[in-house]
């Protein structure tokens, strides 16, 4: 099981995509069907799509990070921020991130936050595109190695916290 994770953009058409890899015949593959079968209030997963009736290879499923609020909102998550999900997906296999067999032998999990303030489907779709395509990268090369993570801990920070240490802008 390779798990990744990355953030892209700035602003509210931002993305943040986690990713799990792993062979349809063991965790991740149980982890899939059964999150395909037992939807939730606000969180109805689904086979990601480069167009209707052609899914992406490794089979991924889009599951949302938070329900849709509005109509933009789940227009912008199903439509801009999956389309962008099939293209990060379908860049990784293109550039070699994945191996060929991997798609038909493994699946992935995409997990994806789209803000509900976001407005801007070409960014959404282009930030979740990258955001997949480097959630995937950082899985297979084993990312953050210890020596990343012991620099980033000395200034710890995120798209909605500068981190303690941060100028305050008064």
């Amino acid at each position: 099981m390779l798990i990744g994770e990355s953030f892209q953009g700035s602003g509210p058409d931002v993305a943040h995509v986690n990713t799990v890899l792993g062979p349809r015949l063991g965790p991740v593959g149980t982890a899939w069907a059964t999150a395909l079968a037992t939807p939730s209030q606000g969180h109805a997963p689904f086979v990601v799509c480069l167009q209707p009736g052609t899914a992406v290879k490794p089979f991924t499923l889009f599951v949302t990070k938070s329900a849709p609020e509005t109509a933009a909102h789940r227009t912008l998550t199903w439509g801009a921020a999956q389309a962008g999900v099939a293209a990060g997906v379908a860049d990784a296999v293109s550039e070699g991130v994945l191996a060929p067999e991997q798609c038909e032998d493994d699946v992935v999990i995409a997990a994806v936050w789209v803000n509900p303030d976001a407005a801007d489907a070409d960014a959404v779709y282009e930030n979740n595109r990258v955001a997949t395509l480097e959630a995937l990268r950082n899985s297979v090369q084993g990312l953050p190695g210890a020596d990343q993570q012991a620099a980033a801990r000395r200034q710890v920070s995120n798209g909605f916290y500068p981190g303690p240490d941060a100028p305050t802008t008064e």
